[in-house]
């Protein structure tokens, strides 16, 4: 498509520019001038050219390639399965679910594969029985539904804010009260796209933490969702001073032993450590717990030496 600036126009960034014209965000109108997809009066052009009266800008955005999560044979640290819905322990470094960059190795490519087709659609071809995510550096335990009535039935304790999900985490920094609760709105951040903030207006947000033991520099910390945001306790620990060890986005990873834990076991040091429900179909009120990885012991040990 071909874009002429206007008076009022010229001086701007071509990057901006076209992010404004296309309702594009500018990282992916840099990716576009990076692959040559986008043109200056006929030839190539820099992110931060600023327009001039006359230029013609030019871009050719792709067509967009589907995705589709194939099945793949990879183990599972299944905790409980029945016909319904599993729980399965994550590890860290693992992706939840397709996405560019990650179209394999992931837990639905490998649910795809121990299910055999038996997983709720919900959520699309990409993310089949994801009823809630954890990062991909975040360990530990997430649900999965076999099929829409187990995901609908999950997805509305969540929304009612009695499905139960507690974390233990390694903070930044040492807490004065032994508990607290961080309740502040949570939306994409106004500037850098990637992250998420505490933005007046945004989606609300409740996040219960606990000490478990103080560790100098460092807390251990127990934190209970009462919502589900995206990056929610990295948001909200960092927003009251207290980012994730290891969490380079959101302020953490700073220390020296944090760069040396990075070059080990990379991100932030956060596991989902328990998860309680009532079972969609049966009634039954299920818990389950996992145990701390080796990751997170061996940072504890060394902390507390």
């Amino acid at each position: 498509m071909l874009h002429i600036p206007t008076a009022d126009e010229i001086g701007k960034r071509i990057d901006k520019f076209l992010a404004e014209r296309e309702e594009l965000t500018r990282s992916a109108i840099q990716k576009y001038i990076e692959e040559g997809a986008v043109t200056l009066n006929g030839g190539p052009v820099s992110k931060n050219y600023l327009l001039r009266e006359g230029d013609a800008v030019e871009i050719e955005i792709p067509d967009p390639v589907e995705l589709r999560a194939e099945a793949e044979e990879i183990p599972l640290d299944i905790v409980y399965e029945d016909d319904d819905l599993l729980v399965v322990n994550k590890p860290k470094g693992m992706v939840v679910h397709p996405a560019p960059g990650h179209s394999t190795g992931t837990l639905v490519n490998a649910l795809l594969w121990h299910c055999r087709g038996t997983l709720s659609g919900i959520n699309g071809v990409l993310r089949p029985g994801i009823v809630h995510r954890i990062d991909k550096d975040t360990s530990g335990l997430l649900i999965v539904a076999k099929n829409d009535f187990a995901h609908k039935g999950l997805a509305e304790q969540i929304r009612a804010h009695t499905f139960l999900r507690a974390y233990e985490a390694i903070a930044n920094g040492g807490f004065r009260e032994a508990s607290g609760t961080v309740d502040a709105p949570i939306a994409r951040h106004p500037v850098d796209r990637k992250r998420m903030a505490v933005v007046p207006g945004g989606r609300e947000a409740v996040t219960h933490w606990e000490v478990l033991e103080p560790l100098g520099a460092y807390t251990h910390l127990r934190c209970r969702l009462e919502t589900g945001r995206t990056h929610q306790i990295r948001v909200h620990l960092s927003h009251i001073g207290h980012p994730l060890f290891g969490d380079t986005l959101y302020g953490g990873g700073r220390t020296k032993i944090e760069e040396q834990y990075a070059k080990l076991s990379g991100g932030q040091c956060l596991h989902a450590r328990s998860i309680g429900f009532v079972h969609p179909r049966s009634g039954e009120s299920l818990f389950f717990e996992s145990p701390l990885p080796p990751y997170f012991r061996l940072l504890l040990d060394r902390l507390r030496t």
